[in-house]
C-alpha cells in the first residue's frame, strides 16, 4: 500500500498539546497517509481550550467533549483511550497519529503497535522518554517549521527546537550514537558503504527517531554533523561509512 494510500486516524490531546502547531502537525501526518479520522478531546467549556476552539472547523477536526467529573482527574485521556481502542479493534486504520505531551498513552500506543500499526507521536520537549520511545516516530513541535538547513551546525543556537546540537553534543549522546552505527553497520556491504536509505529504514526499525528533534532537516545532514562518518554522494544517492572502517 502506498503511503498517500494509508488511513490514519489523528488524536489530539488538547489539554497537552499546542494548538500553534496545528498546520505543521497535519504537514506531517499528511507525509505518511490521509487524517480521516480527526479528534480533539478536552473539556471545551474551559477557557485553556479557547486556542483550540479556533483551529478546529478549519481543519476538520471533531471536538469531543469530555467533563472534569472529579478534581485532579483527566477524563479527556480516558475517553481518548477508548475511543483508540474502539478504533483499533474496527480494523480500518492503517495508522495512528497521537498528539500529547502526557505519557499516560504509553500504552495504547503499545497496545496499537502489537496489532502491527504505526503510530506517529507529536508533542513537546517535555514528554516523558516512555512515551516518545514507544512510537513508531516522535517529533517534538517546538522543531516542526523552524528548522533551517543553512549555516555551520556548530555555530547555531542550542535552543530548544531552535537551534541544532553542535557536533560535541551530538557525539556524547551514547543513544544517538549506538543507534547511527549499528543502523549503518547492518546496511553496509563488503566495502563498508551504506546506502543512507537503508540506514533510515533500519533506524526506523529499532527505535523512534526524527533528526529534527536534534534540529536538522534531514538525517544526512545529523549524520555528517556528527564527523562520526564519511559521507559520498552520487548524483541522488547518499553513502555514508563509519571512519572506524577506514
Amino acid at each position: 500500500m502506498n503511503d498517500r494510500e494509508k488511513r490514519i486516524a489523528l488524536l489530539i490531546d488538547a489539554d497537552n498539546a499546542p494548538a500553534s502547531k496545528i498546520d505543521e502537525i497535519l504537514g506531517e501526518v499528511a507525509r505518511h497517509g490521509t487524517a480521516n479520522v480527526r479528534r480533539a478531546y478536552g473539556n471545551w467549556k474551559s477557557p485553556h481550550l479557547k486556542q483550540w476552539e479556533a483551529v478546529l472547523h478549519s481543519h476538520a477536526i471533531r471536538p469531543i467533549q469530555q467533563f472534569a467529573y472529579s478534581s485532579g482527574k483527566n477524563a479527556s485521556d480516558m475517553a481518548m483511550v477508548i475511543d483508540g481502542m474502539d478504533l483499533l479493534y474496527a480494523r480500518s486504520l492503517d495508522a495512528f497519529a497521537i498528539v500529547s505531551s502526557d505519557a499516560d498513552f504509553t500504552p495504547l500506543v503499545m497496545r496499537i503497535l502489537t496489532d502491527g500499526l504505526k503510530v506517529y507521536g507529536f508533542g513537546e520537549r517535555k514528554t516523558p522518554e516512555p512515551f516518545v520511545n514507544a512510537c513508531s516516530q516522535f517529533t517534538y513541535v517546538e522543531g516542526l517549521g523552524q528548522v533551517e538547513d543553512t549555516g555551520d551546525a556548530g555555530n547555531q543556537p542550542e535552543a530548544a527546537g531552535l537551534g541544532r546540537i553542535p557536533p560535541k553534543q551530538l557525539r556524547g549522546d551514547t543513544r544517538l550514537v549506538r543507534m547511527l552505527r549499528t543502523a549503518v553497520e547492518a546496511a553496509a556491504g563488503d566495502t563498508g558503504w551504506a546506502h543512507l536509505g537503508q540506514v533510515g529504514n533500519q533506524i526506523g526499525n529499532q527505535a523512534s527517531f526524527d533528526p529534527r528533534n536534534y534540529g536538522y532537516r534531514k538525517l544526512s545532514d545529523l549524520v555528517e554533523a556528527t564527523e562520526l562518518f564519511e559521507i559520498r554522494r552520487e548524483n541522488q544517492i547518499v553513502m555514508v561509512r563509519d571512519k572506524r572502517a577506514t
